[in-house]
């Protein structure tokens, strides 16, 4: 796994299923609202610290995924996608990156035609068989549960980018 991982610069995140668990909030005038897990907002700000761009592809489009992705400062977010692959080809290009330097997480079928593409493929512990089956990793956790965090760990720690992520959080020398 650590040659997938070595050279990862840019880390893909599908939205449902992925940074949240799926569910799908509607109140009461049709609005659409998202709960997204802190520690996959963690995760993606270990991630920008390390210098590792994080994008968002999304098949629905909702608010609610602008506001966060603002918050966390994901300036590449694609929402409303029906054609995945499309979204992917743009970030390529913006970024003159190689497939085998993205990572994409994701969970359901409309997903595989960029995971046949990245270097590193990840599912979510609650994906569909299928994506399971293509992907290089599962996660432990479930999407919405902090699935992002463990990649982005995971990532840090293979690419020897954990210490600058540590180094806030030493215990002082006395």
């Amino acid at each position: 796994m650590f040659n997938l991982i070595k050279n990862i610069k840019l880390v893909i995140m599908d939205v449902d299923g992925v940074l949240t668990d799926g569910t799908i909030y509607l109140n009461t005038q049709g609005y659409e609202t998202k709960a997204f897990n802190v520690l996959d907002g963690t995760g993606i700000a270990y991630l920008r610290r390390a210098g590792i761009k994080t994008a968002i592809i999304s098949g629905r489009n909702c608010d609610a995924v602008i506001h966060r992705a603002k918050e966390l400062g994901i300036e590449d977010v694609y929402q409303g996608v029906k054609n995945k692959i499309d979204a992917y080809k743009q970030l390529l290009e913006k970024y003159a990156f190689s497939d085998k330097e993205i990572c994409y997480i994701g969970d359901d079928l409309i997903d595989l035609p960029v995971f046949y593409r990245v270097g590193f493929p990840v599912a979510v512990a609650n994906a569909t068989p299928m994506v399971k089956q293509c992907s290089a990793y599962v996660t432990k956790v479930r999407g919405g549960q902090g699935a992002v965090r463990e990649v982005a760990e995971k990532i840090l720690k293979y690419q020897d980018k954990w210490h600058l992520i540590m180094e806030r959080y030493q215990k002082p020398a006395t």
